[in-house]
């Protein structure tokens, strides 16, 4: 009751519905590894636009497959991505004005070409600005910070200020509370007391990017400290241990893996250059949560005048799979004639139907070269495609699909934990996610003509025992029936015999 019953009257009680919406998870945020030229390596940036990539980390780079597989991405219709920047080995500028220690926002070469001005003001000198300038375009101004001060309890204090808010420098640290004394008007070079440096520039083939790459996803580390991703993209990597790790990886976070296949590879599905699909990637603990893309992909370069670059599919394909979903659902298979890639040239290697034959039962997705159509995805199988594994997780948008519930209902059912564990909660659970997945029937997500037909959710005493209760668990069966992609379409045409007297 609201209040107590004391006086004679009418009393109003809000009465809860027992309904709390589960929201379906996006199913597209691409998550891409791999070297750039700048932008921090400890933790992951999120980009709504190449134009993002390009500020935090640099843009295109001839050394590096990332940049273009992310413009590829936001090409073919990606909009969400996060980035991991792999730099091990890389210098950090730093300079030292007065007993000031200024050091550049990330690692890398790309600091070197900037100067920091610090200008007294002339009315208080225990007050001073900071500015970020350009030698290059007339010492433009790119950022500055205002009435600074070294005392550690001002509120204007440099390193409070500064730190966490510039997009050239960070880390400041005062040595004393004493003011450092003017630059010259063009300043001082941001790495002339330690240059900053590229170090190594390490490609996916690399030991030490492997290390470096799988570290991202320990405990606590940056991978890790990312919410949600679904697809997750290592462009160039062929290493099939490796592979074998992020597999086991995106099973755990409930990501999708595009894997790509080795530049070099021929159509045949054996010998030394063969696309092929090795023990550990197709029958690891995730080889269902990946997929293997093949050939690479021509397009032009805009850093080589636009001449014709062979680059790694799993770009393109990533773009491809968030534009499906945008208009057509996870439940889609990303491929067929609408799959069309984007600011493409060509394939490396262009496919006859007879070879791709031989790869599609192989799990091998090929992208083809159609008339009309143009360059495609043509296949939607997960490394457990193979016929021979007659596995249920046989196709990309099943697959897909089945993560995008699980994640989805993971976070909607949180606030059953600590709940009392009976049939009043039975009953909000089937509520629940009865209408979630209601919603899903309704746009067309499952099979079947009807939503028995289509899935159906238990939580009783059939699923959760006595024993189960006094456990402190209920059990939450779901099921639903996945739309399977048309794979193969078999046209009978006959004659029709003219009427025969008999």
């Amino acid at each position: 009751m609201p209040q107590a019953l004391l006086h004679p009257g009418v009393y109003i009680e809000e009465v809860s519905s027992g309904v709390r919406t589960i929201t379906g998870v996006a199913t597209s945020t691409a998550l891409f590894i791999g070297w750039a030229p700048k932008g921090p390596t400890d933790r992951a940036l999120r980009m709504t636009s190449f134009a993002d990539f390009e500020r935090a980390y640099g843009g295109l780079d001839l050394r590096s497959l990332l940049g273009y597989s992310v413009r590829h991405f936001y090409d073919n219709g990606g909009s969400d991505a996060y980035i991991l920047r792999i730099a091990a080995g890389a210098a950090t500028a730093q300079v030292v004005i007065g007993t000031l220690t200024i050091n550049a926002r990330s690692a890398g070469t790309w600091a070197n070409a900037f100067n920091v001005v610090l200008t007294r003001r002339a009315d208080d000198a225990t007050r001073f600005k900071i500015d970020v300038i350009d030698p290059s375009s007339n010492n433009a101004v790119l950022e500055s910070f205002v009435d600074l001060s070294m005392t550690a309890t001002d509120k204007r204090f440099a390193p409070a200020v500064i730190n966490d808010q510039s997009t050239f420098i960070d880390k400041l640290a005062a040595g004393s509370a004493a003011t450092p004394a003017n630059t010259a008007a063009t300043g001082v070079g941001l790495g002339s007391g330690t240059p900053g440096t590229d170090g190594t520039v390490q490609g996916p083939g690399d030991a030490a990017f492997r290390t470096a790459m799988l570290a991202l996803f320990g405990t606590g580390a940056a991978a890790d400290r990312i919410d949600l991703f679904n697809i997750l993209c290592v462009p160039g990597l062929t290493d099939t241990t490796t592979i074998g790790s992020l597999q086991a990886i995106a099973r755990r976070r409930r990501a999708f893996l595009l894997v790509d296949c080795a530049e070099n590879a021929t159509p045949e599905t054996s010998g030394a250059t063969g696309v092929a699909t090795p023990a550990n990637m197709a029958t690891g603990a995730g080889a269902a949560n990946s997929a293997l893309y093949f050939p690479w992909v021509r397009a032009p370069d805009p850093l080589k005048s636009g001449a014709l670059t062979a680059y790694p599919p799993s770009g393109f394909v990533a773009g491809i799979l968030a534009r499906t979903d945008s208009s057509r659902g996870v439940w889609k298979a990303p491929a067929g004639t609408e799959a069309s890639l984007t600011g493409v040239a060509g394939l490396k290697t262009t496919l006859s139907d007879a070879e791709n034959g031989l790869l599609n039962p192989a799990g091998v997705n090929c992208l083809r070269t159609f008339p009309v159509y143009g360059n495609v995805v043509w296949g939607a199988r997960t490394l457990e495609g193979n016929d021979q594994r007659g596995s249920e997780w046989k196709y990309v948008p099943v697959r897909r699909m089945a993560l995008f519930l699980e994640e989805s209902l993971y976070r909607g059912t949180q606030w059953v934990v600590f709940e009392p564990n009976d049939e009043p909660l039975w009953a909000q659970i089937r509520l629940n996610i009865g209408a979630f997945l209601q919603g899903l029937f309704r746009q067309g997500a499952f099979q079947g003509k009807t939503p028995k037909e289509a899935y159906f959710v238990k939580c009783d005493r059939e699923t959760t025992t006595q024993a189960d209760i006094n456990n402190g668990i209920v059990n939450i069966l779901v099921g639903f029936a996945p739309l399977k992609p048309a794979e193969f379409v078999v046209l009978k045409i006959q004659q029709i015999a003219g009427d025969i007297p008999t």
